[in-house]
């Protein structure tokens, strides 16, 4: 079994803002990080290499991210012990602040690529029923099923 997690963020100022550079510039680098990463299997991503492009809300300014990983241990690796972390820590500075749950991950078949409306479908289950062996987070992880 595979890790499959989407997140989403509602940027404060559209990308082409000035306030939105230094995400902007981060994009790359943190994306090739991830690619490079240890577990890291797949990431959804446009022609241009990253997804700010790829709309799946009626906001446009509403961000999606969506990768498959081997394992937690692989993810957590890579969003807490790499320069992603730098970039998390500034979130406050280019998106606002949630009011409900930005992120879900799930098990996968491996090999599977998970459809973004698979993923939205679990962050609104998520939302709508909190962590389950259907749909978690960080908060309450489950075990792939046997």
């Amino acid at each position: 079994m595979q890790l499959a997690e989407l997140n989403i963020a509602k940027a404060k100022t559209p990308m082409d803002d000035p306030a939105m550079k230094d995400f902007v510039d981060n994009l790359d680098p943190v994306n090739a990080m991830a690619e490079a990463s240890p577990g890291f299997v797949w990431r959804l991503k446009d022609d241009s290499g990253n997804a700010t492009d790829i709309q799946v809300f009626d906001d446009p300014d509403l961000l999606v991210n969506l990768s498959v990983w081997d394992s937690v241990e692989s993810l957590k690796t890579f969003m807490f012990k790499t320069h992603h972390l730098n970039i998390m820590k500034r979130r406050s500075e280019w998106f606002e602040k949630p009011k409900t749950h930005t992120y879900v991950m799930w098990w996968i078949e491996d090999g599977h690529i998970p459809p973004l409306q698979e993923a939205v479908e679990r962050l609104e289950y998520l939302r709508e029923h909190g962590d389950s062996q259907h749909a978690f987070t960080f908060a309450d992880i489950f075990s792939p099923p046997a």
